[in-house]
């Protein structure tokens, strides 16, 4: 295996997990990607969002990527955003080297960052986002979206913490970033979980987002979990949020990855 870092413009930092090229396994020398964009409320990166997610996807046969994003100064406004964006177009403009498929690029963010993976397959091409990365096609567009109990809308639902910081007082912004609304035909794939008796982002952030999704035919899955508080990760000891059966997002998100993508080890 082979680590990696770079660091984008704006100071965000980009991790890889990379498999090794080999000749014993030719057929699996490029690989599909996955970007992974820990929660933390737009005020930091949680690290049981980060490292014990990013291996899981590395054990499924991924090339991975953690994306440390702009948490500072708020507002944050577009830059998080452009840190996610940029960070496609530079998996895209690396596969090579990267030996990533650059048409099978996943991005899989978690609370906030499930906000932010979120607005990367839906708002990529927002034009405060093409103007700052040169954006002249589809280079910054992912190809399927992995969402864990996301913040999605800053109306009656909403984490204020996360849109305080994300937006501050721009009322503008706000509605832009309130995702259900910006929903439209053509968007990648979502696969998307949570748990009903989630206290700080509340189950309605998915419901809602499905709902939008429905209603534009774009593909997704959604999964609810009846028990488990906010911030679950993988639901392990590791991560300190222990729940064998909510467990199961796991395997589901990879066979449902693997059907999308194509990819099977």
């Amino acid at each position: 295996m082979q680590l990696m870092e770079h660091t984008l413009p704006s100071g965000a930092r980009l991790i890889g997990y990379l498999r090794d090229e080999t000749s014993e396994m030719p057929g699996y020398n490029i690989r599909p990607a996955v970007i992974v964009m820990p929660g933390g409320g737009y005020r930091w990166c949680s690290k049981r969002e980060a490292d014990p997610v990013a291996v899981q996807f590395l054990q499924a046969g991924y090339q991975v990527f953690t994306l440390y994003y702009t948490v500072a100064p708020a507002p944050l406004r577009w830059q998080p955003l452009m840190d996610a964006a940029g960070a496609v177009m530079y998996l895209r403009q690396n596969a090579a080297a990267l030996r990533l498929d650059p048409g099978r690029v996943v991005v899989a963010g978690f609370s906030a960052g499930g906000h932010l993976a979120a607005s990367t397959a839906i708002l990529w091409d927002a034009a405060p986002v093409q103007q700052a990365l040169g954006i002249t096609g589809t280079e910054a567009r992912p190809n399927a979206v992995v969402l864990g109990y996301p913040v999605i809308t800053a109306g009656e639902f909403a984490h204020r913490g996360s849109f305080d910081s994300l937006c501050g007082d721009d009322a503008e912004l706000l509605r832009t970033m309130s995702l259900e609304n910006q929903v439209r035909p053509g968007l990648p794939p979502f696969f998307v979980w949570h748990t009903v008796a989630d206290e700080a982002v509340p189950v309605q952030n998915s419901l809602m987002l499905a709902q939008a999704l429905e209603r534009n035919n774009v593909p997704y899955e959604l999964h609810l979990f009846a028990t488990g508080g906010h911030g679950s990760s993988t639901c392990t000891n590791e991560v300190n949020t222990p729940n064998p059966h909510n467990t199961a997002w796991l395997p589901l998100c990879m066979s449902w990855l693997s059907r999308e993508l194509d990819f099977h080890l």
